[in-house]
């Protein structure tokens, strides 16, 4: 079982499951998580906690029933666990008023526009888990086959591992 978790909250299920089958090629070392609203995402967060698992990644809608994925994102950033956890806004919409308070207020890595290609998700996915484990992980090796190997085997070098 992963160490680690990519928590996707989308509450239109063929979407939902549109993203989880772009993400599979990361399910070897990452559990993807689904959730269907924000409600659900924090049971999911705290399920994880109890569980000694690390969330790294959340990619969320914006319009989600009750409340929205900025504002869920924003909450989530505002834990201490919530700060190191890489987060992407994956919709078509998000408003520009929406947006800038992600990237403010969330900490927003990076906005992902509805329709997306699986190819462009797969390499935001992949820049934000490479980044979250050289922040976060101390043994980068099992992440260089399917996350950006080269900046993995550089640090690798660099700490002296």
């Amino acid at each position: 079982m992963s160490s680690l978790v990519i928590l996707v909250v989308e509450d239109e299920p063929g979407v939902r499951d549109a993203v989880i089958r772009d993400l599979e090629s990361f399910e070897p070392l990452f559990r993807i998580e689904p959730a269907e609203d924000a409600t659900d995402a924090k049971a999911a967060l705290e399920e994880c906690a109890a569980d000694g698992v690390r969330v790294a990644l959340i990619v969320a809608d914006h319009l989600l029933p009750g409340q929205h994925g900025t504002e869920f994102l924003i909450e989530v950033n505002q834990s201490d666990e919530g700060k190191h956890i890489k987060k992407v806004l994956l919709t078509g919409q998000a408003g520009h008023d929406d947006t800038i308070r992600a990237i403010n207020q969330a900490g927003l890595d990076y906005y992902v526009a509805k329709p997306w290609s699986g190819a462009d998700l797969i390499s935001v996915v992949s820049k934000q888990l490479t980044d979250y484990v050289l922040e976060e992980s101390g043994d980068l090796l099992p992440y260089v086959s399917i996350l950006d190997g080269s900046r993995l085997l550089e640090a690798i070098a660099e700490r002296g591992i």
